[in-house]
């Protein structure tokens, strides 16, 4: 039997697996009722919308990626390195926060057009910094000449974006391996 659960995150979390399992369109107010062990008319008592529940979700992915990108910086070293935490920081978020980050990555065009302009912006910030490592490691020579920061770091996060569609937990490859993988990929694509 569902118990019911009655606080904001609650209806958060439940509504960021729904949205990553079915998809924002595919949830309906009644399946996060269900998903709560509540009425689907109990739900506004939390939120206003079901646009505002994806708006939660998505910004904490927003958030979480930033959080990572910022740790990764303060851990300082070369740029080799930087970009190596930066690697594992977003791989981090990703195996940490499956739900969210498949909603960040795949709903957050559902937003309306105000929400949506944020979280570009939240996202262009977070690329920014992988292209400003790859800058410095152009700058330092760690990295070839002719690498352009921009392209190489859609590279990089294409790559690492595309982790939440076939990681799986109990699956064959775990966090080290993945890290260690995907920074060798990007180090040496870079270093060519």
């Amino acid at each position: 039997m569902v118990t019911a659960r009655n606080t904001r995150q609650d209806v958060i979390e439940a509504a960021g697996r729904l949205f990553a399992e079915k998809g924002y369109h595919g949830t309906s107010m009644r399946d996060l009722g269900r998903e709560l062990g509540l009425l689907g008319s109990s739900l506004y008592a939390h939120v206003e919308s079901k646009q505002d529940l994806l708006v939660e979700v998505v910004e904490e992915g927003a958030r979480l990626f930033q959080a990572s990108a910022s740790a990764a910086i303060e851990e300082g070293g070369a740029p080799g390195q930087q970009l190596s935490h930066l690697i594992a920081g977003h791989i981090g978020v990703v195996i940490d926060n499956l739900d969210v980050v498949r909603t960040y990555l795949n709903e957050a065009r559902m937003l309306d057009a105000d929400h949506r302009s944020r979280v570009i912006a939240a996202r262009d910030s977070y690329e920014q910094v992988f292209r400003i490592v790859i800058a410095a490691g152009i700058s330092d020579g760690s990295f070839r000449s002719n690498a352009d920061p921009k392209l190489e770091s859609i590279f990089i996060l294409s790559v690492l974006n595309a982790i939440e569609r076939w990681y799986r937990p109990t699956g064959a490859v775990n966090r080290d391996r993945l890290v260690d993988e995907v920074s060798d990929f990007g180090l040496a694509a870079l270093r060519r």
